[in-house]
Formats: C-alpha cells, structure tokens, sequence
C-alpha cells in the first residue's frame, strides 16, 4: 500500500539518509558491535549531512525544520539497516524537544550550537536501579545551596551514557514527594563528582552505549535548570508521546525489514526438493505477518499526522508504542523459525534482529503500562 504521509521533500532526505548510512554506518557496525560502542565522529559526520540537528533553528547551526516526518525517516532508514549503534533518534527525537521547548534563550546559546553540530553528544538520565517505568519512584536528590543543586544518586540503562557531554538527570528537588517534586538538571562531562560506570554488557544492541551514571554531591549551576523548578514530572510527560511514537515507528520499519529480507530467503532456501516458502504453512504465516506489519504501518502514519499537527494524544502515542513493539516481537520471531538453525546462528540478520528486537516492549514504557494508559482512558 502507498503510503501518502511523506512529501517529496522527506523522499529526498530519505534518499539522503540511506546514502548517508550505507556509507559512514554499515561499513563499520560489526566493528562497533564487538566494541560496544559506535565511533564519535559519526555524530559530526551525520550533522554535516543534516541526518541530525535539522529541526535546531537555524540561528544556532541547526536545519530549521520542524517536521517530525522527517525524524521519521531517520528512525526508519535506521531501524531498516539495523544501524542501531550511533543514538540519532535519542538525539533527534528524545534530546531535541526538551532543549527547543524548555532551554530559555540563554540555555539554547550554550547548548544548542554544539547539539547540532554533533560535537556534543546529549543524554536523558530517568532510570534507576530500583525505579523502571515508576517515574515517581526516582530517588537521586539534588538539594540547592545557594546558586547551585548538589546531585547524589544513580542512573542505569542510559543510552549514549558513555559518549554523552551533558546529560538531562531526573532529580527529586523537593523532598515531600508528589508530581511537583521533580526537577530536570543538565549535568556536563566534567562535573566533580559526575562517574560513569561500565558500558552495559546487553542483549542486543551491542553497538550501542548503555551505562551507569553516578552522581557524588555533584554541583550544578542553577543555570543549569532545564525548564521550571518542580514541573520536571510534566516536562517528561510532555514529551513521552513523541518519544513512543520514535520507537513505534522503528518497529514497523525494523518488521517490514526482516519480513521482506525472510521472504526471499524462503524462495531460495529448500527442502525436500522445493523452496519452504511453497508450503502452505509458510506462505500462510508470510501472509498474516505481511497483513499485520500494512496495517501497523496505516496507524503509524495516521499518528505521524497527528503529532505534526499538534494532536496526537498521549493514548494513541500508548496504542502505537506498545502494538508495534509486540507486534515486532512476532515478526522477529516466525521469521527466525521459518530460517531453520540458520536463524539460530548471528552470521544472520534475522539472529541479531531477534535479539536487538527484544528491549523494543520495555524501555519508553514497557507494554503493560502502555495499557494501563489506554485502560484508564476508557474509565475502567
């Protein structure tokens, strides 16, 4: 089915993009999985090709475009290529709105410039050892003193958390609790007391930075609030829907991938002197994941209209976040079982594709918060 969200100007970033990452990306990702870690100067390359920081005004280096259709297209040509080691869509779709809706003039004249330009690679820090998808359950305190926080605590699971130059933390600035006890500070690379664990030794996306943070009575600058004191609980959840739309739209791209990549190797693998794809219980588990990634796909665009427009609710964001993500799981696994043993063995896309595809159901929300968001929105 055509898909008629995209213009003729996302087709010729989308064009743009798939160059950009079949020529500063796939050549080097294996060596970036055995490293667990991507090379640094992919972020200044990918800025130089407008692959990120396009949606930074103009005035601070950045593309001046905001279009989310165009975050689109660089989620999508990621997950495609499973390029998952450089943290483009944490930078563009994570990072980027809370520096553009909350930086006031000042924060965006420091921070923006070295942002789109890739030299400064950004973090969100929200997990904890003992608080997951329970935002209120965060525990790392910051305390003012004068024109400073002093931050202690922990972080873990942070994406980019070794590369990353300054990471936005979620901290409790008010001890009495409630959705006004949090507060978002941005903590630089230098900052005494700010350490970095290991790099996190996962599943899947082994190309990609994931580590502890530690924060041991660090001082940052009141200057360094991001947004209002005591409304960082509703800054995050102003900018949860755009981010479960990113990683909903890169499982639709990443299913349709290693659907279309398993369809011909059933034309081409055989047994019992005939392609697997001629029985008729291939074809039949072909045709149901083929039916179920078009019509994922149909949502996805209609949500991708509605966030561009300013109505996507933070429900639909849900229904899209935790549909696509199971329905990803699916894909990943019937086409590992149509492989045979190969799809057991990581020489094959499909092996890894099992494996990355994994954390998709959990970090953003995991899928049984997702409905619990849409439940309650029924009034049940």
């Amino acid at each position: 089915m055509e898909r008629e969200v995209f213009d003729a100007d996302h087709r010729q970033f989308r064009e743009a993009v798939r160059e950009f990452i079949a020529r500063e990306i796939t050549p080097h990702h294996e060596r970036w999985e055995k490293a667990g870690i991507c090379d640094r100067s992919v972020y200044t390359e990918a800025a130089k090709q407008g692959v990120i920081g396009f949606n930074v005004p103009e005035e601070f280096g950045g593309g001046g475009v905001h279009d989310f259709r165009f975050n689109a297209v660089v989620a999508e040509e990621l997950a495609a290529a499973r390029a998952h080691g450089p943290g483009f869509n944490l930078h563009n779709n994570i990072v980027a709105p809370y520096l553009l809706n909350l930086a006031n003039d000042e924060q965006k004249a420091r921070w923006l410039p070295g942002f789109a330009s890739g030299e400064e690679v950004w973090a969100i820090a929200m997990t904890e050892p003992g608080t997951g998808s329970d935002l209120k359950g965060i525990a790392t305190t910051a305390v003012r003193d004068g024109d400073e926080w002093v931050v202690n605590g922990a972080k873990t699971f942070i994406s980019n958390g070794i590369h990353s130059d300054r990471v936005i933390v979620v901290a409790r600035t008010d001890p009495g609790g409630g959705s006004r006890a949090f507060s978002l500070l941005v903590v630089e690379r230098d900052m005494p007391g700010f350490t970095r664990g290991r790099n996190l030794d996962k599943l899947g996306l082994h190309a990609q930075d994931t580590a502890e943070l530690f924060f041991e009575n660090v001082r940052v600058p009141v200057a360094n609030l991001l947004g209002k004191e005591g409304h960082g609980f509703y800054h995050l959840m102003a900018n949860l829907p755009e981010e479960r739309m990113s990683i909903a739209v890169s499982a639709v791209a990443a299913s349709r991938s290693i659907l279309d990549e398993t369809v011909e190797y059933t034309k081409t693998r055989t047994a019992f002197g005939q392609p697997i794809g001629s029985f008729q219980n291939s074809r039949f588990t072909l045709a149901e994941l083929d039916t179920e990634v078009d019509i994922a796909q149909v949502y996805i665009d209609r949500c991708l209209v509605a966030l561009v427009a300013g109505k996507l609710s933070h429900v639909e964001a849900a229904k899209a976040k935790w549909w696509t993500t199971e329905l990803q799981q699916k894909v990943v696994d019937r086409c590992l079982q149509l492989h045979g043993g190969y799809g057991f063995m990581m020489e094959y896309p499909v092996a890894k594709a099992y494996a990355d595809a994994r954390i998709q159901t959990i970090f953003g929300g995991t899928t049984e918060i997702m409905k619990e968001i849409v439940g309650r929105a029924l009034g049940v």
